[in-house]
């Protein structure tokens, strides 16, 4: 068979990128190109699955008025040249599988635009992780955890009702508290969960109104300046760490 026929094409760097596979119905792109796909998170950025028996990650990106458009990372040695996605139909949607890549690797989007011989290396804005600053590349990741909260959300309806208390207390993670003893760093995620809610609770507030938590690049910025809104900040661990 051609590479045609099966839908892979060879790569350079030893593991093909598929383009018989993906996670985009008729109806998401359908949705997509009418601007009512509010789930994109679920089908754009990178997604690790298993596809005929092989592991890897499917990755997605809007580029419209790409040319072409590769995955570079450290996979690959950041060759632009080496994993190249497809285009589907007219939606401006770039996509493709690729097996081995499984969770930690880091990537860019290497996009080659129409206009003015453009090009450009393009973090995900879909990712779910992100290279701590000043790293800028986005990690395959998951989503997956063990929720244990089944008591707090079968109760939380009555908390958030209009008869309720309601009282907020406004927080900047990074520089609620930090530990002297260790050059003044900022707490991570699972060290503040349970300090700062016995504090909040201690002092009365009945809710918390996070500052941006959302990937930035600018600390300074106080989260304000985002380039991930599906990636909780790095700074501070890792989804699950957030979860």
């Amino acid at each position: 068979m051609t590479a045609k026929e099966t839908g892979i094409t060879a790569s350079r760097k030893g593991n093909p990128v598929r383009y018989d596979i993906s996670l985009l119905s008729k109806d998401d792109l359908y949705l997509f190109n009418e601007g009512r796909h509010y789930r994109l998170y679920q089908k754009l950025g990178s997604h690790l699955i298993k596809a005929g028996g092989v592991e890897g990650t499917y990755f997605a990106v809007w580029a419209p008025n790409a040319e072409q458009v590769s995955v570079i990372g450290d996979f690959n040695g950041w060759d632009k040249q080496s994993h190249f996605l497809k285009s589907r139909e007219q939606s401006g949607i770039w996509e493709g599988f690729i097996p081995g890549i499984g969770k930690g690797f880091l990537y860019k989007y290497h996009i080659v635009s129409r206009y003015n011989n453009y090009r450009v290396d393009k973090a995900d804005p879909l990712a779910f992780h992100d290279e701590n600053s000043p790293g800028t590349a986005s990690i395959v990741w998951d989503l997956e955890y063990d929720w244990t909260d089944q008591e707090w959300m079968s109760r939380r309806r009555n908390a958030n009702s209009l008869n309720s208390p309601l009282s907020i207390y406004e927080v900047h993670l990074g520089s609620w508290m930090c530990v002297p003893e260790e050059n003044n760093r900022s707490l991570n995620y699972r060290e503040l969960a349970p300090k700062l809610t016995e504090y909040v609770i201690k002092i009365g507030f009945t809710h918390v109104e996070f500052l941006p938590i959302m990937e930035h690049p600018f600390r300074g910025s106080w989260g304000y300046q985002v380039t991930g809104y599906f990636a909780p900040t790095s700074r501070y661990g890792t989804p699950q760490d957030f979860m």
